[in-house]
């Protein structure tokens, strides 16, 4: 039986008497991007570092490929690419330099023509000049040396850590590109990331955490199921009637001509019945908008909404 690239169980790591991790859950399947959501503090780097086997877990499995993440660290890195959201480089290395000695560990049968050409596209898609020493690189360029690294080896397990972190939009489009080719490639991702639409337009699935726990897990449609759709439509009829039905909440009307306007949001296990009774009522227009991955996420934060982003720079969702 094929091992998952990453599973979790039970986790628990504390640092005296705090608790950084309370029994976590995950799971990564191969040709997954799994989101890994969660505010400052809830444990998400701490779990990432317990997989990387920087450290020890106090109880519960955590496995990459079936292998120990402590014991068998030094072969279970060989298979993986990881990101942190805040790269430092040796100063006095150019990125090239540095983008030679990250790779060097994945090189045993790479064909050097074919890394060489793989690293020269990479450097020009994430347009990064690798001649200039690290020290003189912006942040977002640091950023760019280790996913040129990332990407340029052919690992089985990516793992992410807030990587887009000090990069523009185009670039962050690159490095969404690069994510969905490794994907068709039959490979796994593990993604932090605080910018809630990367997650949305990346992600199979999602785990968000809180104080160390896991509080939803599931692919998007699953999460969005135990959720509502909001409903907006015109209808001839009156539709006084559709407030009381089960299943909806914030109702609102309004006239708009010789039509009203209705406004709501609907339990997904009653839309059959709802989409039924506008039927009823004359619809003329309808439009129905999921939930999005901010909406799941604030079902279990919606006290920190000012830790939230859902789109390019508003304040951390996830961190250390």
């Amino acid at each position: 039986m094929t091992e998952n690239p990453i599973e979790i169980v039970d986790l628990h790591k504390s640092f005296g008497a705090v608790k950084a991790l309370d029994g976590l859950n995950l799971v990564v399947r191969t040709g997954e991007v799994a989101g890994f959501l969660g505010p400052n503090g809830a444990g998400k780097s701490t779990t990432i570092r317990v997989l990387l086997g920087l450290q020890r877990a106090s109880s519960g499995t955590a496995r990459l490929f079936g292998g120990d993440v402590w014991r068998d660290a030094v072969a279970l890195h060989r298979r993986l690419s990881y990101v942190p959201g805040d790269v430092s480089l040796w100063p006095n290395l150019t990125g090239g330099e540095a983008i030679d000695y990250l790779t060097r560990l994945h090189r045993g049968s790479t064909d050097p023509a074919a890394l060489k050409s793989r690293k020269a596209a990479l450097l020009e898609s994430f347009e990064l000049d690798p001649t200039k020493k690290a020290r003189t690189y912006s942040k977002g360029n640091r950023q760019k040396v280790a996913l040129v690294a990332a990407f340029l080896v052919d690992p089985e397990l990516y793992i992410f850590d807030e990587p887009t972190s000090g990069l523009d939009p185009l670039m962050e489009a690159v490095f969404t590109d690069h994510v969905r080719q490794v994907k068709a490639a039959g490979k796994a991702v593990l993604l932090s990331s605080h910018i809630l639409s990367e997650v949305e337009k990346l992600c199979d699935t999602v785990t968000i955490i809180r104080s160390g726990r896991t509080v939803e897990s599931g692919t998007i449609a699953e999460l969005r199921h135990l959720t509502h759709t909001s409903v907006s439509a015109l209808v001839a009829h009156d539709p006084s009637g559709l407030a009381r039905r089960a299943g909806i909440h914030d109702f609102t009307s309004s006239r708009a001509g010789n039509m009203t306007q209705v406004g709501f949001s609907v339990d997904n296990t009653k839309m059959n019945d709802v989409m039924t009774a506008l039927t009823g009522l004359g619809l003329h227009s309808l439009t129905a908008t999921p939930p999005s991955v901010e909406e799941l996420f604030m079902r279990h934060y919606g006290g920190t909404s000012n830790n939230i982003s859902n789109g390019r720079r508003g304040a951390e969702v996830v961190g250390r």
